[in-house]
């Protein structure tokens, strides 16, 4: 990809993740509803993620900023995954989760700390094997949360039979795509997966009439 449509493109997704974090944090505070604070959480470590690879087009290496990138779209699937398993109000499968995330949260620090990632930009993309000890790290945090957002989907449809949940499942399973594809060493899909997952975002939360949270999304999250 050249170097100023990885800019253009990163920026933009920037901009729209940060505008959707705005918007979901708002509905936190004035419902104080789980779901949109975890929702929220994943949507500013996206942006916060997304504003590095603006940083990294300009083919800039600093190292904790590259451990940042990596612990962030890791978690942010995490984030993104324990919003939806909310939404099953299963208080003990919630628990074993957050438990179980905070745990592979630690090693995967302890990964980035004792197996630190060299210079993996090219042409100001990130691009390029991790370490062995980060990759399965990385993959304990993202896998199972990629899994629990896709059976929470399902569930989520068969009892709701809400298309703005779809959206919104849809939209969080390919922003936690697009966070594990550096692993699969897809770059350019990277992108276009961020892309697309933003819109989907955009397209499940937000009536554009009003900009705020549809209400068919807050039926949903609430009942």
């Amino acid at each position: 990809m050249a170097a100023g449509v990885v800019f253009g493109s990163t920026f933009f997704i920037f901009i729209a993740s940060s505008a959707l974090a705005n918007l979901l944090t708002k509905n936190y505070f004035k419902a104080k509803n789980k779901s949109f604070l975890y929702w929220s959480l994943g949507m500013w470590l996206f942006a916060f993620a997304v504003l590095l690879e603006v940083v990294f087009s300009f083919s800039i290496y600093i190292p904790v900023l590259m451990g940042g990138y990596l612990f962030a779209v890791a978690v942010l699937v995490q984030l993104l995954s324990m919003g939806s398993l909310n939404l099953m109000k299963k208080g003990r499968y919630m628990v074993s989760y957050t438990v179980y995330s905070v745990a592979v949260d630690i090693f995967l620090l302890l990964s980035l700390t004792y197996s630190p990632v060299g210079n993996i930009i090219i042409g100001g993309v990130v691009f390029g094997p991790l370490p062995f000890l980060v990759a399965v790290a990385s993959s304990f945090v993202t896998f199972p949360a990629a899994f629990i957002l896709i059976v929470t989907a399902a569930i989520s449809y068969r009892e709701k039979k809400s298309h703005k949940m779809l959206y919104i499942i849809a939209g969080t399973v390919v922003v936690s795509i697009a966070g594990t594809l550096y692993i699969a060493a897809f770059p350019s899909f990277l992108y276009y997966a961020e892309f697309i997952g933003i819109l989907l975002l955009w397209m499940g939360f937000v009536d554009f009439s009003t900009l705020f949270v549809k209400k068919g999304v807050k039926k949903v999250v609430y009942n």
